[in-house]
């Protein structure tokens, strides 16, 4: 049962389950597959359950009014374009991200089973979700992951007062003895643009440095921020520029020049994808490697903190811990974001969650 959190965290509290069960029944009603409606609300909810909100179900509305506007197929026809012996290119036909992904996962695991590496290019989709998702599944079948993804212009690039690149994000995954994989996941912005509409929903303040207004000015208004900014400058921005020259060129989908250019095809949202999966038992013992993965973040871990630091954490762990949590607690969710998805509920005629 959703519960107020205590006087002044205008929050709401909601079991794992039943902000899940409430996802399937919007995304079912809004014309996906009972199965889809399914993988979508459990990659979204898996985001709010690791602590990644930006990424999470408050998603939900601009998923569903994707679909209203018809960038976003509920009921894509996904086709093979072309195969190697370890590589494909799937089309997505406009299909919800965390289908098109994990389609493109499973595709660059077959691959990886067949030749020791795989990679599957996901082309045509829409918001394709927290990556770390489908680099941690990866990983937890023993396989080594990596997932990238390209977007529209929304991100400044160094040195422009102006959207040029997308927040690319990167998500590596590697499998780890006696516990969870080693799971890093990152955007190439100094923050998502998720968090900064998280921000602006929540009138929360962001830092000086984050982000551009309209004019290409610095702004810590979460009303008024447009552009993040890139990560290390030139390095996030390059980084970013790279992914669509990997991701998009050689799937043949441009999304940056297209968009700048402002032709009709870059008007719609549109995003691209690619997975690979590397099978480490194809050089060398799989358990040596998992061990010594362990054995890795053991020594990180045995490191002198930094001052201020309480420990030292690596990739992912505070997303495990989060997730433990929130599992057992249930997840916290700002009221502006339950006010949003109480107007969608009510839009389809679906029950909110208890």
């Amino acid at each position: 049962m959703a519960r107020t959190n205590p006087a002044g965290t205008d929050a709401v509290t909601v079991p794992a389950a039943a902000l899940n069960g409430f996802a399937r029944e919007v995304f079912a009603r809004s014309g996906m597959p009972a199965a889809d409606a399914g993988t979508v609300a459990d990659v979204l909810v898996w985001a709010n359950l690791r602590g990644v909100d930006s990424h999470g179900v408050m998603r939900m509305p601009q998923y569903v009014n994707l679909i209203e506007a018809g960038d976003l197929n509920p009921r894509p026809a996904i086709t093979v374009g072309g195969e190697t012996a370890a590589a494909v290119l799937i089309d997505t036909d406009r299909a919800a991200g965390p289908i098109a992904m994990s389609a493109a996962m499973q595709h660059a695991l077959r691959k990886a089973g067949e030749a020791g590496i795989g990679m599957a290019f996901a082309r045509a989709t829409t918001h394709t979700a927290a990556l770390g998702y489908y680099t941690q599944s990866a990983a937890r079948s023993g396989m080594a992951a990596i997932a990238l993804s390209g977007s529209i212009p929304m991100m400044a690039y160094h040195g422009a007062r102006a959207a040029g690149v997308s927040t690319s994000p990167i998500s590596i995954a590697v499998p780890a003895r006696d516990r969870d994989p080693l799971v890093f996941d990152m955007g190439t912005g100094i923050v998502s643009m998720g968090r900064l509409n998280q921000a602006r929903k929540t009138g929360q303040p962001i830092p000086e440095g984050w982000a551009l207004d309209r004019n290409g000015n610095p702004t810590t208004d979460p009303k008024a921020v447009h552009v993040p900014l890139p990560m290390a400058g030139p390095k996030g921005s390059g980084l970013a520029l790279m992914i669509e020259c990997i991701v998009s060129l050689i799937a043949g989908n441009p999304l940056l020049a297209e968009r700048m250019e402002g032709t009709a095809y870059g008007k719609r949202h549109r995003q691209n994808g690619m997975a690979i999966a590397i099978d480490v038992a194809r050089f060398g013992d799989p358990e040596r490697f998992r061990r010594e993965v362990s054995r890795l973040i053991a020594a990180i871990k045995a490191l002198p903190p930094a001052a201020g630091a309480d420990e030292v954490l690596v990739p992912g762990e505070r997303g495990d811990r989060v997730q433990r949590q929130r599992g057992r607690d249930g997840i916290p969710l700002p009221r502006a974001i339950v006010d949003e998805l109480a107007a969608l509920a009510a839009k389809l005629g679906v029950p909110m969650f208890a």
